[in-house]
């Protein structure tokens, strides 16, 4: 157990704190935009993005509130929390993910990051918009590095469209402005990484699976493999969560699996570990699927962001801490405004990857607010802790990774 250490976040980047690609102080004005529907239960909108191509790009969204879902006007001087939803890969926006969202009392907007605005009956059938933008293939994303136009880089539209979108939530009169939250998931949950740590009028961030250090630990290492080291060092400095993190300031909350192949488990704890400047907390289930529903369905998401929006006065997440040897025990220390029910360890079986590994979860204490198990096998090279309250809500302490990795 001696050779046991934290793993180190490192950084992804020369510069300290880099210098942002997009226009701040004008994404954070809310955009133009027009009504597509305001009669179904979940409205549809098209709002202004940035330059693509040289002319405005047009962005597709839903919108929901209580009131919309209800078909009922919304009254005069309600104000509800707002959400932004970002999708991932192969998504757009969906129309279910924000009725959600509404259901649980907020105003959410979930745009499509593609260029394109889904079928009401099937979202798999989608249809371009004129000068709606980058398209979400790997093209987009990784080798439009290359040139010196940033507005060619989906990466560069991703970030400004949720930003462009909170902004737009914000000025809403049925939106409190000052109770916002954003949470993505997969390539959304990466997006939500920056704009988060651009983005301080959130109060509450979530990304899911989606982290930083790609070109370290990911399922794109071949893409950086693609690029020189010069156009790798360009996307990691503009591109990368993990040169961004250490300067977000919104309470955040990381949610992930064991087994991701696609955001794995290192990247995934040195993203958490890169932020500093605010309080954060993280989910770690054992092979957690990989999808929107799956992404979205932990509790834990709107616990967390309820506790911080000040949503029917829900309590905050408990926290965990790094577990630490003691003899032949781990222990950790454990933080919780409610009664606490189980905690399990669970450990990794040898082995030289991160997202095929097995895994092995055994039962732990929790007394006077540490939770202890017996050590792993000296064979096993990383664990960590999950904790689970009277709500059935689970938390994770971070990873335990031995010095090797």
């Amino acid at each position: 157990m001696a050779a046991i250490a934290l793993l180190m976040a490192g950084t992804a980047f020369a510069d300290s704190k880099p210098t942002p690609p997009w226009n701040l102080e004008q994404l954070f004005k809310a955009p133009s935009f027009e009504w597509a529907d305001q009669k179904s239960p979940v409205h549809a909108l098209f709002y202004t993005g940035e330059l693509f191509q040289g002319k405005p790009s047009r962005i597709f969204a839903y919108y929901a509130t209580p009131d919309t879902l209800a078909g009922a006007p919304t009254k005069a001087g309600t104000k509800y929390p707002g959400i932004v939803l970002i999708h991932g890969g192969g998504g757009t926006a969906f129309k279910e993910w924000a009725t959600l969202w509404a259901r649980r009392g907020y105003a959410a907007i979930a745009m499509d990051l593609a260029g394109v605005r889904p079928d009401e009956a099937d979202n798999k059938n989608r249809t371009p918009i004129p000068q709606g933008g980058p398209g979400q293939d790997h093209v987009a994303k990784f080798d439009t590095i290359k040139t010196e136009d940033f507005t060619d880089d989906w990466n560069y539209h991703a970030v400004a469209n949720g930003i462009l979108a909170h902004s737009l939530l914000r000025s809403f009169p049925e939106v409190d402005a000052d109770r916002t939250a954003v949470t993505g998931i997969s390539w959304g949950g990466y997006t939500t990484c920056i704009v988060a740590s651009l983005d301080d009028r959130f109060k509450a961030a979530v990304p899911v699976y989606g982290c930083g250090f790609l070109n370290q630990n990911s399922s794109w290492l071949p893409e950086f493999e693609k690029l020189s080291p010069d156009y790798t060092k360009k996307w990691v400095k503009f591109y990368d969560p993990g040169s961004w993190l250490p300067q977000c300031r919104v309470p955040i909350f990381f949610v992930n699996g064991t087994n991701d192949v696609h955001y794995r488990l290192n990247s995934y704890i040195k993203s958490y570990d890169a932020v500093k400047l605010t309080p954060k907390n993280i989910r770690i289930q054992v092979k957690m699927s990989h999808g929107h529903q799956p992404g979205w369905a932990p509790m834990e998401i709107g616990l967390f962001v309820d506790s911080l929006l000040g949503v029917r006065s829900e309590k905050p997440l408990q926290s965990c801490d790094l577990p630490e040897s003691a003899g032949d025990n781990v222990k950790a220390s454990v933080r919780s405004s409610t009664v606490l029910k189980t905690a399990t360890l669970s450990y990794a079986k040898p082995g030289n990857t991160f997202h095929t590994r097995e895994w092995e979860t055994v039962p732990a204490t929790i007394e006077n607010g540490i939770v202890t198990a017996p050590a792993p096998p000296p064979d096993s090279d990383m664990w960590f802790f999950n904790i689970t309250d009277e709500r059935g809500a689970m938390i994770s302490s971070p990873v335990r990774f031995l010095a090797r990795w």
